[in-house]
């Protein structure tokens, strides 16, 4: 996000058209909202058990569906042949296959439909020279992460292919999920820097506290993704309390050796983790928030760290509910996507606050 491009930082003469500009910050806006969809519709994959359903890799191919009988048996015969189907889904019918065959495909095919309101727009606007220099670099690094992104959605979908594997490898789906929110919070980075209309900050001292909360709640989201991967979230389904204590014994935390492994695949510590990062971001945002008013009431500064803050409290309240719920698929979704909206207002407090 650092490499982002500001309209501050080029020279007014060279700067492009207003108008250009504010069809480019929507162009990026809307490819921010593509990408929660895309983290949506790849959360319902995960809950429905879609994920392994598709088990090949074909980026140009694989956007045609099986349209003949023939070729519905032909993709149901290789998902057969890996373990999630001998282990967990032996018997099933081919009309359930087609219904977890939808869900990856179309999580796929959004992959696709992002990859070409992208690049097609990427090029229009480069040719009318309403992207140049610094933000022509940012958009193509953006675009290269998003190329990255399809490559570890492979190798995290291989990863549930292996011999006796059932779901896809926990960090592997951390990394997929962190890679996503990287995207959005560059995308959204950009387009808050592309505003006109700059934010009076009133000579407030900013401080690293928007910024220290974009950390957060990206680390946030990473322990996230290791509780859905390791379905953590499937146990211990009390609150305040896990089995009983506030804080786990060390020996329930650190019973897997070596211990490091414990960060990863120890279900106990993986939701302590989560619980505990989240307390931390609801009591920075709100002493943020606290801290903004007292310095500048009535400042779009303070009322987007009051904001902030409340997104917090609420996705915590949503988080602690889906657990109480153990994971029910609507209240899995929204707590992911919320999590992207959490993170996308806490990217745009970040960047227009900056001096």
């Amino acid at each position: 996000m650092a490499v982002a491009a500001s309209t501050e930082s080029m020279p007014l003469a060279r700067l492009p058209q207003t108008n250009s500009l504010s069809a480019v910050r929507t162009w990026i806006y809307i490819l921010a909202a593509l990408v929660i969809a895309m983290v949506a519709v790849g959360g319902a994959t995960r809950l429905t058990g879609s994920g392994l359903s598709i088990t090949e890799w074909k980026p140009v191919t694989g956007a045609i569906p099986p349209l003949t009988e023939q070729a519905w048996t032909a993709e149901f015969e290789k998902y057969q042949q890996i373990p999630q189907y001998e282990l967990m889904n032996k018997g099933m019918t081919l009309s359930e296959f087609k219904f977890i065959y939808a869900w990856e495909w179309g999580h796929r095919q959004l992959g696709r439909l992002i990859g070409l309101v992208f690049f097609i727009p990427l090029a229009w606007f480069w040719a009318r020279g309403a992207i140049r220099g610094r933000l022509a670099l940012t958009l193509l690094g953006i675009g290269a992460l998003g190329g990255l992104q399809g490559a570890v959605g492979w190798i995290m979908v291989a990863s549930g292919l292996e011999p006796g594997m059932t779901a896809v490898a926990p960090i592997k789906l951390a990394l997929h999920l962190t890679i996503a929110s990287l995207i959005l919070a560059c995308l959204v980075w950009v387009a808050a820097g592309l505003n006109p209309r700059p934010d009076p900050i009133r000579k407030v001292h900013v401080g690293a506290g928007p910024a220290v909360l974009v950390g957060l709640v990206m680390l946030q989201i990473v322990l996230g993704g290791l509780v859905a991967g390791s379905k953590a979230g499937f146990t211990y389904n009390t609150w305040p309390l896990m089995d009983g204590a506030v804080v786990p014994p060390a020996s329930a935390l650190f019973a897997v050796s070596p211990w490091i492994e414990n960060f990863v695949d120890n279900v106990v510590l993986v939701q302590f983790n989560h619980r505990l990062v989240a307390y931390g971001i609801v009591a920075i945002a709100v002493w943020h928030a606290w801290t903004a008013r007292r310095e500048s009431a009535g400042s779009r500064y303070a009322g987007r760290a009051t904001a902030l803050a409340g997104l917090t409290l609420a996705q915590m309240v949503l988080g602690i509910v889906t657990l109480l719920l153990v994971v029910p698929l609507w209240a899995g979704l929204a707590h992911q996507v919320f999590a992207m909206v959490v993170l996308a207002m806490a990217v745009v407090h970040a960047r227009v606050s900056r001096p």
